[in-house]
């Protein structure tokens, strides 16, 4: 009878995307990774069979987290508020992760803010590594996420119909991106930055409720009547 493990592999996987995502896939080494994990090496490639495959495992597990953040933020809001809670969601997840320049634990840096994928794809891309090309395809899903809430939107009258969803999500996803690396930075208030995005999504909507107040303050009209020689009233509608 085999040996059952005597480890969570959903608690390592969440370990591995914490210090993969700290310090790259060239800045993890297996040491760094059998430290953080407390696995020896037999029982590191038991359970995972290379280091790749973890970093793969991460970037899913990366991916789906953020899937299911906006996906819970479009059940409580309307589309275009969900979008605007996601960019203050990042923002305070990136504040309250903690990292420590001073720790002895494995690659000692501050925690990261700027998004996995992106990193990954910066860092693997140029190798042709398919890693790259995984972290681009869940970049490609979460697009498409932002774009159905666009599309959601003008669906409620929030946004043009005559604007393009795949466009704005492309462009809010850059946006996005962009905050996220701009966290990174000491210099920067990220919220002032996720306030300044938010602010242009209110401007999408804003020619949609101009539009709706002032089709409602348009007067009814009002039906006049008419008399025939008989004496007879019609009304003309």
């Amino acid at each position: 009878m085999p040996r059952k493990a005597n480890y969570d592999r959903d608690t390592l996987i969440d370990k591995a995307l914490e210090l993969f995502w700290k310090c790259g896939w060239a800045g993890t080494s297996m040491k760094d990774l059998e430290a953080a994990l407390d696995l020896r090496p037999g029982s590191f490639y038991a359970a995972f069979g290379s280091k790749e495959a973890l970093y793969g495992l991460a970037l899913d597990r990366y991916a789906a987290l953020g899937t299911v953040r906006l996906r819970n933020l479009a059940r409580e809001n309307d589309p275009l508020s969900a979008l605007k809670a996601h960019l203050f969601a990042v923002v305070s997840a990136g504040e309250s992760a903690t990292g420590d320049e001073d720790s002895t634990e494995p690659c000692a840096k501050p925690a990261a803010r700027a998004c996995m994928l992106a990193k990954t794809l910066l860092e693997l891309g140029p190798q042709g590594s398919a890693l790259a090309d995984q972290a681009s395809a869940h970049l490609k899903r979460m697009e498409g996420e932002f774009a159905a809430l666009f599309r959601a939107a003008q669906v409620a009258n929030h946004v043009s119909p005559e604007r393009d969803p795949d466009q704005l999500a492309r462009r809010f996803q850059s946006d996005l991106l962009g905050l996220r690396v701009s966290a990174e930075r000491a210099d920067v208030d990220a919220r002032v930055l996720a306030k300044q995005i938010g602010d242009d999504l209110d401007r999408l909507a804003a020619p949609c409720r101009a539009a709706d107040r002032d089709r409602l303050s348009q007067p009814l009209s009002t039906p006049t009547t008419s008399e025939d020689t008989t004496g007879t009233t019609f009304i003309d509608q």
